[in-house]
């Protein structure tokens, strides 16, 4: 339950589900058709695709994406054909631009496994996530779905555009808190709304509850991405690995909070210390310290809850039901969660 029934200053409990694989349990029968659908798309001739793709199967992600349209449906008035389809579209996306981010950070891993590019090398990781981009456009043309092609692709054009805007903001040392809205809103948020979004269109859902929904998935959006950077300046021990946006030299929101109300003097050290391209593990160290000292993890951590308060709102305005509260759930785990 909501603590306040204002969009402002909302407390979240934490949540009485402890864990993704529970709030899974009551659509695992959705899910698995999901699975099937996904699978299903994938089937190709190519004797290495096939090879890669197998191996791809074998990394599975926690799946919030499709859930995320499952649960849209089920709240907007049930799961339809139309409703995997959407799922599939999105997952394929999905896992494609993964693909290409562990291609452009050069990362050497992803979900436990090495990275599709570690194993076969920067071009297949770049041609598979073609590939699967491309299955998920025929995804839409193969069923007519127009509408969903539309948001899917509207998504694809603003996530390119935030992770272009990031890219110039981390050479340029220069983004505020305006801006860093801009860029988690387009990078990370947009594919959230098309999952909210696709989920209502599914169903045949009308224009309010559509545009609900996007807004639902608006301020989940924003509230998974400061989780993320909260979990990168985190000095415990979690399951996301800690400190990349650090040595990335990327600016997030607690970093931004904290030096908003630092001296001028401890502005420009930290400033100087945050462009080093290569950080010492004391200099990483330093800047969490600095970050926790300065409140940028207080502020983050408030701005997290008051948008997935907004959201929990907005889903509020939905008769209770048992996927209202199963979605309820879904955003609070989404800022509790530990990876």
């Amino acid at each position: 339950m909501l603590n306040a029934d204002t969009e402002h200053n909302i407390h979240i409990q934490s949540p009485s589900i402890s864990s993704l694989g529970e709030i899974q349990k009551p659509v695992a029968d959705e899910l698995a058709t999901f699975n099937e659908y996904f699978h299903s798309y994938l089937k190709t001739d190519v004797f290495l695709l096939n090879r890669i793709i197998n191996y791809l199967l074998r990394m599975k992600g926690k799946q919030m994406r499709p859930l995320l349209v499952l649960l849209s449906a089920r709240i907007c008035g049930g799961i339809t054909e139309r409703t995997y389809t959407a799922a599939t579209m999105i997952e394929l996306l999905h896992t494609a631009t993964l693909i290409h981010d562990d291609v452009i950070d050069e990362a050497d891993q992803r979900r436990g496994f090495l990275s599709i590019n570690k194993v076969w090398k920067n071009k297949a990781g770049v041609l598979l996530g073609d590939f699967l981009l491309a299955k998920g456009l025929l995804v839409a043309v193969d069923t007519n779905e127009f509408d969903l092609l539309r948001v899917l692709s509207t998504a694809v054009k603003r996530m390119s555009e935030g992770e272009l805007r990031q890219l110039k903001a981390s050479k340029l040392q220069n983004t505020t808190e305006e801006k860093y809205y801009q860029i988690i809103s387009e990078k990370t948020g947009s594919l959230l709304i098309a999952c909210c979004e696709c989920g209502a269109i599914s169903t045949g859902a009308g224009q309010e509850e559509r545009e609900r929904m996007q807004q639902i998935g608006h301020h989940i959006g924003l509230a998974f991405q400061i989780r993320d950077d909260l979990l990168d300046y985190s000095i415990r021990k979690t399951g996301k690995s800690s400190g990349n946006d650090i040595m990335e030299c990327k600016i997030t929101l607690p970093l931004i909070a904290a030096l908003d109300s630092a001296s001028l003097l401890e502005k420009k050290r930290m400033r100087w210390r945050f462009r080093k391209k290569r950080k010492t593990t004391r200099e990483i160290t330093y800047i969490r310290e600095f970050v926790s000292r300065c409140g940028g993890l207080d502020y983050s951590r408030r701005k997290m809850e008051e948008h997935a308060g907004k959201a929990l709102v907005l889903l509020h305005k939905f008769p209770e039901t048992e996927t209202r509260n199963l979605f309820s759930e879904f955003i609070r785990f989404v800022i509790y969660r530990k990876k």
